[in-house]
């Protein structure tokens, strides 16, 4: 696929001086040895033969369990996809295990309560509220485009883009297809191993998919160290399934095009329950001396609760929320100090699928306000 020049190269000077070094971090993944591996479509040969450096000198899958669950994998890719098999079996012979995706995957030791504040300062400073602001108004019309066709907020997209990749500047550097397959047979071991593990050889076919579709080296793909990809940090499965062409220029290009970043954002929000015009969440109190309050929690990412209900087990909302509306109660903890709730709405939850956590979709809903509040300052930079 070729690539386009940094579309915010021409823009802003603000925002072009903030993002200088968004072309430096898409690196190939990077060591001594060399691979390069064309994946071509059934009967059709592809031209792409890009060499690419590997992320880790570790050999990968070297086992007989992990072996035999790979040559499954291949076999499943050739009847259900019609890959060519020795094609495919020389391509994942290059891959490598990275040990590091492995360490940073574990959760966190036990023992160590959660702290909310300490969670949101993370992402609201000013730093990055600036950078949103020179973001919208160098994106404006992209931003306004989508708020119409789909109905999100410019300010949700562009505090995602924030939260998630600071407009660019932080997209990963972890060849992609080492890391997917290293916890796509080796993941760490927790409780929800097995479930994880085929979730990521989902998510290990996506990306071969994806590479084959987009007529790319598979090996050329960069991104975090769970293998999230480009500007908005997609999953191969989500970009097939949720990315859009909103530059109009006939490739789906998340890596270099922040205008299809914005509107897969926005896609993606409305696919998972976005509500145009619905509210995100109500700051609530609870009363701890009435335990039915408790079984609200760990009720899972959906807003499924009345409003009465829920007043009737102790829980008010301090802003009175319209009484039609389906709520969940969102509790942030804080440490030792005490527990912060809400009402989730819809909108909440629908944010909650591009990360499963109260934690993230709360900050995306205040760093959406801090940028909304500075680009509405008539003193903000254009």
């Amino acid at each position: 696929m070729p690539k386009k020049a940094p579309v915010f190269s021409f823009r802003l000077v603000s925002l072009s001086l903030l993002l200088a070094t968004v072309a430096l971090t898409v690196a190939s993944c990077a060591s001594t040895k060399t691979r390069t591996t064309p994946i071509e479509k059934p009967a059709v040969a592809v031209s792409n033969t890009a060499t690419v450096e590997v992320a880790t000198a570790e050999p990968a899958f070297t086992n007989a369990v992990e072996r035999s669950e790979l040559d499954k994998f291949i076999e499943q890719m050739v009847q259900q996809h019609g890959f060519d098999r020795q094609q495919l079996q020389t391509t994942l012979q290059q891959l490598r295990h990275v040990e590091r995706t492995i360490q940073l995957m574990k959760p966190a030791p036990p023992g160590k309560p959660k702290n909310w504040v300490a969670y949101r300062n993370r992402f609201l400073s000013a730093a990055r509220i600036n950078a949103g602001t020179a973001f919208w108004f160098a994106y404006s019309d992209a931003l306004t485009r989508a708020e119409k066709q789909y109905g999100v907020p410019a300010e949700v997209i562009v505090a995602i883009l924030g939260i998630e990749t600071v407009y660019g500047r932080n997209t990963g550097n972890f060849c992609v297809m080492d890391v997917i397959a290293t916890l796509a047979f080796d993941y760490p071991d927790t409780p929800n191993r097995e479930s994880r593990m085929t979730y990521f050889r989902g998510e290990l076919a996506n990306t071969l998919l994806f590479a084959r579709e987009s007529n790319i080296d598979p090996f050329s793909l960069t991104g975090s160290y769970a293998g999230a990809i480009g500007w908005p940090q997609f999953m191969p499965g989500s970009i097939r399934r949720y990315a859009v062409d909103f530059d109009g220029d006939g490739i789906i290009d998340l890596r270099n095009s922040p205008i299809d970043a914005v509107g897969s954002i926005a896609n993606f929000l409305v696919q998972h329950g976005w509500q145009a015009g619905e509210p995100i969440v109500f700051p609530a109190q609870v009363d701890l001396r009435n335990a039915a309050w408790q079984r609200y929690i760990g009720q899972g990412l959906e807003a499924k609760f009345s409003l009465s209900e829920l007043k009737a087990d102790g829980v008010t909302p301090v802003i009175k929320p319209p009484a039609d509306m389906l709520f969940g109660l969102v509790d942030l903890q804080n440490g030792t100090e005490p527990t912060e709730y809400w009402l989730g709405a819809n909108n909440f939850y629908a944010i909650t699928q591009y990360n499963r956590s109260f934690f993230y979709a709360m900050a995306v809903t205040d760093l959406s306000r801090a940028i909304r509040s500075a680009h509405s300052d008539p003193t903000a930079k254009r």
